[in-house]
């Protein structure tokens, strides 16, 4: 081996010269794979080399160095994430839309130089700005943007990141600014792994790097680009692109899609390789390739920014109270709109889950307005570091749920980051934190009923019609209905007569209680709303030979978690929570009296056996748009799913196929750029009836 004789080495040698030997030795591996990207080693030396490290410095612990390598893997310390102020301003950018906008700005900010002005332009990674403090060469902190003056502290976090050099290659002192992010792949094959999956990897990022344990922060391969320092004044460069080689000297890695441009463009190209140079009217051309090898990147960008090359122009022209005046970003369109928090209120769901949604002004986005937008939970707040009155970027997640995505401008009435409130809002039950969700454990709260009984009747579930929300509101106020059973008790003749109960409604309201309840085990099962007993979850269990209540009780009261975690497709998280739910008195009561009333407790084998040709195995299906035949289009995934499928909710590198209807949108976009088969109404019918049962057309 290349250095074996570093690993191994006589025990009489200074453990302190063994430390500081492989630890030089590491660090030079680090940046050759993770900054210039040419590794010098193979990963089994690397491990090798530092695996002995750990052993050296667990044995030595005072010998650790503090810019050791072993910090990238993290710890599983608690960090509460303190506040520190910054020590230099951290203020947004103005903004512009257009080609012109940014041509005019270039050229009226050119005017008030005291000579002819540079202007250099780089991409605007769509990440998390992350401050870097060094003393004498070394990370010292790393801080959040915050509100511009005041951030939070996760150095240990970012010191997992190995493209953030922890000592630099001269002992000097700076402050560094750049954008944290998490490349496209890395987002795509994780985010495929979370319950609630994010919806970019901007957001992602933002959580990892707010982790209370740096472990959980290390497993994440996050990446960084630095894009600004502010040296002593001695040691500050004359202009912008040379204080970016100077960075990239020290051991930065630096985004190498950059251009310099001039009235005249002339700039010496030597001094600059790889850099685009050129005059005002060629920046139309290195804006144009932005936008269009943007999707081919393997990290996001939302726009360009454009700076005054020239440093001693920029303290000249200096800042408003939100911007600097010697920079602007250029914004790509995008399917966004920037809008106001006017407020946050807080919903109860069926299982008392507590989700904040904000009140924002209305906004066009997609052709459409969007009004409220959903905020999950208090951590993904946090993440934003959101409060009522800031200005804030929203999208629309596969074109349909709207998403805060970020914050453009901290609010000025000084409200802090918005926090759930103590106590339930409907039942007035003090709420709990459990995991990293909020939750009203009271049962009986009137939302949650209200949210169980419009989640059991509902189409997708036991499909009881005439039983929409209000008509739910009303029978809860006249005290009819008090849970789920109640539906099955109410004599809805006796409804005649009251404002908006004829007889008709009265009839088709009897008539939809008495057919649920010919609804199989499957369908009676997952209309009971109970967590991680989805859809997915019931066929699992079925497949697995569990075909009745009883079946299933049993396994609950005996504890045999080892029963369900046998179950592919089932972990240890999912077992204990239906272990938890089935063995609550209030569900079990719950279900003895809907079994009372009738309902289908048992699955027939019948409807197990009689499964249509298998078509669609080993193949994983999407749906966007809207359709004809299929109202709604979950009916066509169950169609899919039936034959074999595996149903998914994006578009991804292992999707095989998207059923594509009308007013198709992102989704299809991406299908067409992965190579996805996209399949029409008309094709997917077809495909149906090629495996239909006994050749009998489906539609």
């Amino acid at each position: 081996m290349k250095y074996g004789k570093i690993v191994g080495m006589n025990s009489k040698i200074d453990p302190k010269n063994q430390i500081t030997v492989l630890s030089n030795k590491l660090r030079e591996f680090q940046d050759a794979y993770y900054r210039i990207g040419r590794p010098e080693v193979s990963d089994l030396e690397y491990d090798r080399l530092f695996d002995e490290l750990l052993r050296l410095e667990a044995e030595n612990p005072e010998l650790r160095q503090v810019d050791s390598p072993t910090y990238r893997v993290g710890s599983d310390l608690s960090s509460d994430l303190p506040e520190v102020a910054h020590s230099i301003p951290v203020l947004s950018l103005d903004k512009a839309y257009s080609l012109e906008a940014i041509l005019d700005w270039m050229q009226k900010t050119a005017d008030k130089g005291r000579r002819d002005l540079s202007f250099t332009v780089e991409e605007k990674i769509d990440g998390v700005s992350i401050v870097l403090y060094y003393e004498q060469g070394l990370l010292k902190k790393a801080v959040t943007r915050g509100n511009g003056s005041v951030g939070n502290d996760v150095t240990a976090n970012i010191k997992t990141i190995h493209s953030v050099p922890l000592r630099l290659k001269e002992a000097i002192s700076l402050v560094v600014r750049g954008e944290v992010y998490l490349p496209v792949k890395s987002f795509i094959s994780l985010n495929e792994t979370m319950d609630v999956p994010y919806a970019n990897p901007r957001n992602l990022t933002a959580g990892t790097i707010r982790r209370i344990k740096s472990r959980e922060t290390a497993s994440v391969p996050l990446e960084i680009f630095v894009y600004e320092g502010f040296f002593d004044e001695r040691e500050q460069p004359e202009t912008h692109a040379e204080l970016t080689m100077r960075l990239n000297d020290l051991g930065f890695r630096i985004n190498p899609r950059f251009g310099i441009f001039t009235r005249d463009g002339e700039v010496d190209k030597s001094l600059f390789p790889g850099w685009s140079v050129g005059n005002f009217s060629q920046l139309s051309a290195f804006i144009e390739d932005a936008v269009t090898s943007r999707d081919n990147l393997d990290h996001e960008i939302d726009g360009l920014v454009v700076k005054v090359n020239e440093l001693d122009v920029r303290e000249e022209l200096g800042f408003t109270g939100h911007h600097p005046r010697w920079a602007i970003a250029y914004k790509f369109e995008s399917p966004e709109g920037e809008t106001v928090v006017e407020g946050i209120d807080v919903q109860v769901g069926r299982t008392g889950r507590i989700t904040p949604v904000a009140r924002v002004k209305p906004v066009r986005i997609g052709g459409s307005v969007v009004s409220n937008v959903t905020l999950h939970n208090q951590d993904y707040i946090d993440i934003l570091e959101l409060a009522v009155g800031d200005a804030v970027a929203v999208s629309k997640r596969g074109d349909v749920i709207p998403a805060v995505e970020r914050i453009l401008e901290k609010n000025e009435q000084g409200n802090g980051i918005w926090k759930i409130p103590v106590f339930c809002p409907s039942c007035e039950m003090e709420l709990q934190k459990i995991g990293a969700h909020t939750f009203c454990t009271n049962s009986e709260c009137p939302d949650q009923v209200f949210g169980r009984v419009q989640f059991f009747t509902a189409k997708a579930q036991m499909d009881i019609e005439n039983l929409g929300p209000e008509t739910i509101q009303f029978l809860m106020s006249e005290g009819l209905l008090k849970d789920v059973p109640d539906l099955y008790q109410i004599d809805y003749r006796d409804l005649a007569g009251k404002p908006g109960f004829g007889e008709k409604k009265c009839d088709a309201l009897i008539k939809g209680v008495k057919d649920s309840k010919s609804k199989p085990f499957s369908s009676v099962l997952t209309s009971l709303g109970i967590p991680d007993l989805g859809k997915k979850a019931v066929e699992l269990l079925i497949d697995d030979g569990i075909l009745d209540i009883d079946s299933l009780f049993k396994i609950v009261d005996g504890s045999e978690a080892d029963r369900l975690i046998g179950i592919k497709g089932f972990g240890d998280k999912t077992v204990a929570s239906i272990l938890m739910e089935l063995s609550k008195p209030g569900v079990r009561e719950r279900i003895k009296l809907l079994r009372d009333a009738g309902l289908q407790f048992k699955q027939e084998k019948a409807a197990i056996e009689n499964l249509p040709d298998q078509i669609f195995a080993g193949q994983v299906w999407c749906v966007t748009g809207s359709f004809i035949n299929f109202t709604p289009r979950s009916k066509a995934m169950e169609a899919v799913k039936l034959r074999g499928a595996r149903i998914v909710t994006a578009v991804t590198g292992s999707t095989t196929h998207l059923l594509a209807g009308t007013g198709a949108g992102s989704k299809l976009k991406k299908a067409v750029s992965l190579n996805v088969e996209v399949v029409t109404e008309d094709d997917f019918i077809k495909m149906l009836n090629s495996g239909a049962i006994d050749n009998t057309l489906i539609i």
